[in-house]
């Protein structure tokens, strides 16, 4: 590495501190003071000197604003400090509810006697969450919310938006929270070249944002010019400097603390006032309802806090949110849509949520086709009708929900709902209860949503319809968030759908789609694998698509007949025909049609070949060749592959850790093959 001359490391240092500056005055106050080109010019100074002294380099260099190298994913990391979100109101009267609480606490809190009650209101960015942590002032991580204790470590994506400084203007430690957003000049021209290319346009500005800051390529996000507002410090503290003590005193008020951030070289929305009565704060709020779509960023309310740090100390928090500050939802947008079934999400305690089943509609930036009816009584308020005409908006632009129902618009042929005795998804009898004192029902077996996951897990696994990506971790969040609740429901995803929760970032999005989307084309035993049919696994699957060709004479099968196929018998006869007889399984099938297309594969195998005849069960792990090439070589030979060892069974081959089929073939005095004798007989 060469030496680097002090005249050169003197003009690089002027050069970075020069670029920070006008950075600044471009970024975050909005007063450029050069031309595009001569800070341009002044970069690729500084770039030709890194490249002849790399010494000079360094991750807080101007330079690395474009983007360093791609990830293989994103580090989960362990907020310093609880990210809280803001419990939400949509009226007056519900905020005037919320003031009359803070009052009543105020008042029981004799330290707060006298102290002066004040609201700061600020615009609430429709963005992306951020975390910014610096150390000595110097900009060392930066991280999404996540769940609000743990996020993902998008530093290096962060370091690409020019309103975030790299070195403040204190040797500050700090913990700064803000919004990270894209203008709506940018989101069209992004779209642009995104049609050009034939790709997905997005949807919104918050999606796109939040698309960006999860690219595991920080050059995507480079390009997309990002940008912030700072609105909060989490943990500030100062390192004592020669003559001065340590310093960890935060501003007095949330309007000092605003400006606190704009001293340290954040930008921060300039649109914030302080307000010592609600009059004032509705009247702000109108304001911003009426122009909100002049600014070039979106916005979906207001966030009200009380100004008093004091206060705010004393009041603290609840579970999940602060007491001393609201969010003020505008109005969402709202669309009509069909109601077309109603359904049932069993949560994890075993709570029960129908959900609705709704005619794809777009509604506030993204395609919805399902929304939550919260409880038996919601459906009883709304006198919802399956087949009825609803109005469906996202409360908090976010979670789609039914408000209304246009009982104007029946005809007649609409189904009033009746809550069922019992449900599938419960598992053993599918009995279900409501809870007492509660409008809530729930599972009355106590297995019930792990069972529900299994089945699902099962579902887009290798042997039935092998949906890559779409993993236990995944289905949990689908599950959880109401996005499915049945099989078909895999098939109907959209991106929207998917963009707001976490860990999906827009490249993982967009491979779940393409996997699931290749999935639609499935062989007769694998679709029959995927329906977790009681005593039906892959062996019997290829047995009854072997003999049956096509799932519409196995459907209409009789009992008798289903229990005469070889490798089936009575048992699993009756199950695969219980099964099959049951309504809630036939619509489910019937769904799953409209969705998939069931290939006719030539299963491999033929009768003819020195295994003619012979049966044979495998358990345990092979260690010189897989079980599925196992399998295909009987298959080949004319051999047959059973689940269950029976007297009928001819070999059992097993590996490692064969379990209790190896004690049930030696007690039946089935002969044994291990690995080695095994390969001898397919040779």
């Amino acid at each position: 590495m060469p030496v680097i001359p002090k005249d050169i490391k003197e003009r690089y240092e002027n050069l970075a501190k020069t670029i920070d500056h006008y950075r600044y005055l471009y970024h975050v106050l909005d007063k450029p003071d050069i031309t595009d080109e001569s800070y341009d010019s002044l970069m690729q100074e500084l770039i030709g000197m890194e490249e002849k002294y790399p010494g000079l380099k360094n991750p807080l260099s101007p330079s690395q604003r474009v983007g360093g190298e791609p990830l293989s994913e994103f580090k989960k990391i362990k907020h310093e400090v609880k990210q809280w979100s803001f419990d939400d109101v949509f009226s007056f009267d519900d905020l005037k509810k919320w003031d009359e609480k803070v009052k009543r606490l105020i008042e029981k809190e004799p330290s707060l006697k006298g102290e002066k009650l004040e609201y700061d209101c600020e615009l609430k960015i429709d963005g992306l969450k951020i975390i910014l942590k610096y150390k000595d002032g110097k900009f060392v991580q930066g991280a999404t919310r996540g769940d609000g204790e743990i996020g993902e470590d998008v530093t290096e994506n962060l370091k690409t938006i020019k309103s975030i400084p790299f070195i403040l203007t204190k040797p500050l430690d700090v913990i700064a929270v803000g919004e990270c957003w894209l203008s709506k000049k940018e989101l069209a021209k992004i779209n642009k070249e995104r049609e050009k290319k034939g790709e997905q346009l997005f949807a919104n500005t918050r999606n796109a944002a939040a698309g960006s800051i999860r690219q595991l390529d920080p050059k995507i996000a480079a390009k997309r010019n990002l940008s912030t507002f700072i609105y909060d410090i989490d943990k500030l503290s100062l390192r004592a400097e020669r003559g001065k003590p340590e310093t960890n005193e935060f501003p007095d008020t949330q309007d000092k603390e605003l400006k606190l951030i704009l001293d340290l070289g954040f930008k921060e929305n300039p649109n914030h006032e302080v307000f010592g009565d609600l009059e004032s704060v509705e009247k702000y709020y109108k304001h911003w309802e009426k122009n909100r779509e002049g600014l070039d960023y979106g916005l979906d309310g207001i966030v009200l806090k009380i100004n008093s740090r004091k206060i705010q100390e004393a009041l603290g928090y609840t579970g999940k949110a602060p007491r001393w500050g609201i969010a003020y939802k505008f109005p969402a947008a709202q669309v009509t849509t069909e109601l077309l079934d109603i359904v049932f999400q069993v949560g994890r305690t075993g709570v029960i949520t129908p959900v609705a089943r709704l005619k794809p509609t777009l509604v506030a930036g993204s395609t919805v086709s399902r929304a939550t009816l919260h409880n038996e009584d919601e459906i009883k308020r709304l006198d919802i009708r399956i087949g009825d005409t609803v109005i469906l908006q996202k409360a908090g632009d976010v979670i789609p929900e039914i408000v209304q129902v246009l009982k104007e618009m029946r005809t007649g042929k609409e189904k009033p709902f009746v809550f069922p005795k019992k449900i599938d998804a419960c598992g053993g009898d599918g009995k279900i209860e409501r809870i007492p004192g509660q409008a809530a029902w729930r599972c009355v077996s106590k297995n019930s949503f792990a069972q529900q996951k299994r089945k699902f897990y099962h579902f887009v696994s290798k042997i039935a319809f092998n949906i890559e990506g779409c993993g236990p971790r995944i289905l949990d969040v689908l599950l959880d968030d109401n996005l499915i609740s049945s099989y078909d429901d895999i098939f109907t995803l959209k991106k929207g759908d998917l963009l707001s929760l976490p860990r999906f970032a827009e490249k993982s999005v967009d491979n779940l789609l393409t996997s699931i989307e290749n999935s639609r084309k499935v062989s007769l035993n694998r679709f029959i694998v995927s329906l977790s049919i009681p005593q039906v696994g892959e062996e019997t699957a290829i047995d009854l698509a072997k003999n049956f060709g096509t799932l519409e004479k196995l459907r209409n099968t009789g009992v008798e007949e289903l229990q005469k196929i070889n490798g089936v018998g009575d048992v699993v006869g009756k199950s695969v025909y219980d099964w099959f007889s049951e309504k809630e399984n036939k619509k489910l099938v019937d769904r799953l049609l409209k969705q998939v297309t069931i290939e006719s594969v030539k299963i491999e195998g033929k009768k003819s070949g020195k295994l003619s005849g012979k049966s044979f069960v495998i358990t345990g792990t092979l260690s010189g060749i897989s079980r599925d090439e196992a399998k295909n070589k009987i298959r080949a030979l004319g051999g047959d592959i059973s689940e269950s060892v029976s007297s009928k069974t001819s070999y059992l081959v097993f590996g490692e850790n064969p379990g209790s089929k190896f004690d049930k073939a030696k007690k039946l005095g089935v002969e044994i093959l291990d690995e080695k004798k095994f390969k001898k007989i397919i040779e």
